[in-house]
């Protein structure tokens, strides 16, 4: 059974179709979702998901390109819903170059407060990373000097063997979404063959990142296991057993049942 560790279910493209989503990944063999938030709204969304259906996990956070659209109040309101025991991740958090969205110098001082928060409730840190690797992995060190190893993921994992190298130096696991099934994408599979067997995690990033065969779609948790497919070939062992072991490491992090 797999773990999908990354969906955005409280999207508007599942507006109307949760229950059958759900279905189609319970019959692909994925146990578990971890509901991934993005803003106070999706926070209060994925909770509330989460309350209706049992396989799925919810976080608490703000997504960097959100930060500047954030209310006076947001982040507090995040702040003591991340307490409540059925929150199982603080993110997605992280920094974004690709898009402008927010100011850079917001995007850091949120991923700050992020850390923080998941230093304070010992919940894993849900980390967003896009054409910022130079700029994430000081503020990671920063934190790890200080404090010691980092809980958490980097999901949706693109970066090159140095930056897994220095993510996995600090204690968190590697997620690999629907990319590695893509075809120009042969330097990340590469990348991913090198990762221990036990940091690997598995996602969809649904709705959005649909693998091949699906690419073009609308993704959904169903989907990961074409990611866990290929990541077990680079590992040269069974789907099965990929499956077995991404989702060890899955309960483990996200402490779930």
């Amino acid at each position: 059974m797999l773990i999908d560790t990354h969906a955005h279910l409280d999207d508007d493209q599942f507006a109307s179709d949760v229950p059958a989503v759900l279905e189609r990944a319970r019959a692909a063999g994925v146990e578990r979702i971890v509901a991934v938030a993005t803003t106070r709204a999706s926070t209060v969304a994925v909770l509330d998901l989460a309350r209706r259906y049992p396989a799925l996990h919810p976080t608490a956070g703000i997504h960097p390109n959100h930060v500047a659209q954030a209310e006076p109040g947001d982040w507090d309101a995040i702040a003591e819903l991340a307490l409540l025991p059925e929150v199982v991740g603080i993110g997605e958090t992280g920094l974004d170059r690709h898009w402008d969205y927010t100011p850079f110098p917001m995007q850091q001082e949120s991923l700050a407060r992020h850390l923080a928060l998941s230093r304070r409730t010992g919940k894993p840190i849900i980390l967003h990373c896009r054409e910022a690797d130079a700029d994430l992995l000081p503020m990671l060190r920063d934190d790890f000097d200080r404090h010691g190893p980092l809980v958490g993921v980097m999901h949706s994992f693109v970066g090159d063997k140095a930056m897994a190298e220095a993510c996995l130096a600090m204690g968190l696991y590697l997620s690999f979404a629907g990319m590695l099934t893509y075809k120009n994408a042969a330097g990340l599979r590469e990348t991913a063959a090198t990762v221990p067997y036990n940091r690997l995690l598995v996602e969809t990033d649904a709705p959005y990142l649909a693998p091949v065969p699906k690419r073009g779609q609308r993704n959904e948790p169903a989907h990961v296991a074409y990611t866990a497919a290929v990541l077990a070939g680079l590992h040269g062992v069974t789907p099965e057993e990929m499956a077995r072991q991404t989702s060890a490491s899955a309960r483990a992090l996200f402490r779930i049942l």
